[in-house]
């Protein structure tokens, strides 16, 4: 039987000068260093310190630091935890002072003059803030109250700031030179919204689910952006964290609030149709079988109980379609605005010309992606509602136009009526509210507006108004493209 070495034995046979140089082309720069600061080997595959890595035996680790005083805590460090942590440091190479990022681990061994690996590799330089250059760009983050991560092209974290320890409750040095998502739990979705950030454009934001160190869940809105050098050149990436848990924890509470309320609303429209129905029918039973009986006098209040009852009947519907609105997805396709509209105008035809109102409507609009029949009663509750406040007017016209804009279609109803006071803008669109009585003397249900409104945001798009008195109104409505 032939024994196979297991990969174990065999790594374990590499001698030390082949992982050093294996090492070095990980690294920029990776150094062994003794007890005197003097460097016994480099393998400076890129040439950081010299064009010719043996050129660097003349030189003293003292002679590069700029900073002479940090070699004392440098070994300090070395001989009370063994390692140093990767710490930015300033050296002379080339006659030029360079930022470099620094760490250090003792050898192990009995050796009477120990040895110390370092590794090194060149540093982002600090960005000044304006015209007050000793202010760098570590120092604004360590300051920061938002939580901020660097991160490489690998992934792994090259610096955090205070605040996000105090975030996740951890000490920021602990993370350093880590993958992202080794050292917590749900670092791997943290990970994965970072890593695809290159693929997302200039910034983005997504929610993920974390944990403290203490396993308190946290739900966190990571904001992305690019982390560049002076030159243009990417050199990783930029994220700040902040805690929206709460937030996301009350507006989850007025969502379901709202499904509730739109539950009780449904509910309660149902069981009021029932006894309007009674009342309408029993009132028409009296006007056929007494009317004679009741005089003019009764005969008015039987005007008013009916008018009365087709005013909230009417109201119920629109609650009830309201309710309807978000019970469940639009069933979204192409539609032709055209053929809507040209529908509604014919519907409408007895109205406009009671009123003398002409209604344009586009000849080529282009096709908009929506629910069949919520479009239609956009159009249809925009339209009837210029019509119920036209005012008098010697040449009353609605215009409607649908145009296709950057990532959306723009929809316009725009009337040469009264016309409406600007404080009243955003007040139109809330439920039972109603500027006055309609052109027949009656007050409308004050719910059409407000159903163009929920239509508009269940399909993502927004509505608005601009008018002011006497300068009729337009009526702004946006759907996405897709």
């Amino acid at each position: 039987m032939i024994a196979t070495p297991s990969p174990t034995a065999s790594f374990l046979d590499l001698p030390a000068r082949t992982l050093l140089e294996t090492l070095s082309q990980l690294e920029q720069t990776v150094l062994v260093v003794d007890r005197c600061g003097r460097i016994q080997w480099i393998g400076d595959s890129l040439g950081l310190f010299c064009e010719r890595p043996w050129q660097a035996a003349r030189y003293s680790v003292h002679e590069l630091l700029a900073e002479p005083d940090r070699l004392v805590q440098f070994a300090r460090d070395l001989l009370e935890h063994g390692r140093i942590r990767p710490a930015t440091i300033e050296v002379r190479l080339h006659g030029a002072a360079r930022l470099v990022e620094v760490s250090a681990v003792l050898l192990p061994g009995d050796h009477p003059d120990p040895l110390c690996l370092v590794t090194v590799r060149p540093a982002a330089a600090p960005q000044s803030l304006g015209s007050v250059p000793d202010i760098s760009l570590s120092a604004i983050l360590d300051n920061a109250p938002e939580a901020a991560l660097a991160l490489d092209p690998a992934g792994v974290v090259t610096y955090a700031n205070p605040a996000f320890g105090r975030l996740l409750g951890c000490a920021p040095d602990d993370v350093l030179s880590q993958p992202l998502r080794d050292f917590l739990w749900g670092g791997a979705d943290l990970a994965r919204a970072v890593g695809t950030f290159p693929g997302r454009g200039d910034a983005w934001t997504e929610d993920v689910e974390l944990r403290r160190a203490d396993s308190t869940p946290l739900c966190i809105a990571v904001s992305v952006r690019p982390l560049r050098r002076a030159d243009g050149a990417g050199v990783g990436t930029l994220a700040f964290l902040r805690d929206v848990t709460e937030q996301r924890s009350k507006a989850a509470e007025i969502a379901r609030k709202n499904a509730e309320l739109e539950s009780y609303v449904h509910s309660v429209s149902h069981d009021l149709r029932s006894p309007l129905v009674s009342l309408l029918g029993f009132s028409r039973l009296l006007r056929q079988d007494h009317a004679d009986q009741l005089g003019d006098s009764g005969r008015h209040f039987l005007d008013r109980i009916e008018q009365a009852g087709r005013t909230m009947e009417a109201l119920i519907n629109d609650l009830l379609e309201l309710s309807r609105i978000g019970e469940t997805s639009a069933r979204k396709s192409m539609v032709d605005p055209r053929r809507t509209l040209v529908q509604l105008r014919e519907e409408l035809r007895p109205r406009l010309e009671t009123q003398g109102v002409e209604l344009e409507v586009c000849e080529r609009p282009p096709l908009v992606l929506c629910d069949r029949t919520r479009l239609y009663q956009v159009f249809s509750n925009l339209v009837g509602n210029a019509l119920d406040h036209m005012g008098p007017h010697p040449k009353p016209r609605i215009e409607i136009d649908v145009r296709e804009e950057p990532e959306m279609h723009h929809i316009t109803v725009r009337d040469n009526g009264r016309g409406i006071d600007p404080s009243h803008h955003d007040r139109i669109f809330e439920i039972f509210q109603s500027l006055g009585p309609r052109a027949d003397g009656r007050r409308g249900t004050g719910v059409g507006l407000a159903i163009v409104k929920k239509i508009a945001e269940t399909h993502g798009g927004r509505v608005w108004v601009e008018s002011a008195p006497g300068e009729g109104a337009c009526f702004h409505l946006t759907l996405p493209l897709e």
